[in-house]
């Protein structure tokens, strides 16, 4: 609501048709957001990582930040093991150029708020398709930070811990329309719907603090966008969130 309003604010009110364009309403919610919404990590398209030479049945916890531009936010604890999730697109088997994420010999990458690894290999199914990744931690880098100062040239992933992640159902919304004025000259609206204005991924792993989050929360997933609570569909028993906003902003003024 807040954003909402900041918008009707800054665009003014005038007498004659006026048309805004819709980035800078996105825009206003990113603005408000990045500043309120606390910081979580989830993984809404999530592959294993097993860290192999982590010890079998040990679990520890790390600290994190709830909101970097707050630090009256405080922080929390969250859960690592050996067992993770992480999003199926920060891992390839052969990579691409420019490609900083994990893959067989690749960069060390760090792992939010947790250790350093470096992949070693990934198990496929009997159809060739990859369903674990598989690494090795520096035990000397908690934190994120190697003991002896080495510059890490991969990039920081966010994870959850497979022993205590919660699944939910995320919801992504993009704009209705493919044309920005669906309405204009001799148009119909119905042929400038978006069939891909809605994509529904059932099967998302969120930290375990998210267990009871509840409508009107919302929250930035780490690398994926701002999310609230869904305040109709979303149980403690099937946890719903639905996208307000993408991280990116091309609004330019």
């Amino acid at each position: 609501p807040r954003s909402i309003r900041n918008f009707c604010e800054r665009i003014g009110v005038a007498k004659s048709a006026n048309v805004v364009e819709y980035g800078f309403l996105e825009h206003c919610l990113r603005e408000d957001l990045n500043e309120t919404a606390q910081r979580t990590m989830a993984v809404i398209r999530p592959i294993k990582l097993t860290i192999t030479n982590y010890p079998e049945g040990k679990s520890e916890t790390v600290t994190v930040e709830n909101n970097p531009l707050d630090p009256a936010a405080g922080t929390r604890e969250i859960t690592f093991s050996r067992n993770l999730y992480i999003e199926s697109d920060d891992f390839l088997e052969a990579p691409v150029p420019k490609y900083k994420r994990l893959y067989p010999n690749g960069p060390e990458c760090r792992l939010k708020g947790a250790y350093l690894i470096r992949c070693t290999g990934c198990v496929k199914d009997d159809n060739g398709n990859v369903t674990e990744v598989l690494a090795e931690y520096d035990p000397e880098s908690r934190g994120g930070d190697p003991a002896d100062g080495r510059k890490v040239k991969g990039a920081t992933i966010h994870w959850v811990d497979a022993a205590t992640a919660v699944d939910a159902e995320v919801r992504l919304y993009d704009n209705l329309f493919t044309d920005p004025d669906p309405d204009g000259g001799d148009k119909s609206f119905l042929d400038c719907l978006n069939p891909n204005s809605l994509e529904v991924l059932l099967h998302a792993k969120v930290e375990a603090g998210l267990a009871g989050a509840q409508a009107p929360a919302s929250f930035q997933f780490l690398r994926q966008g701002y999310f609230c609570v869904d305040n109709r569909d979303s149980s403690p028993e099937h946890l719903v969130f639905n996208r307000s906003v993408s991280l990116k902003d091309s609004f330019k003024f």
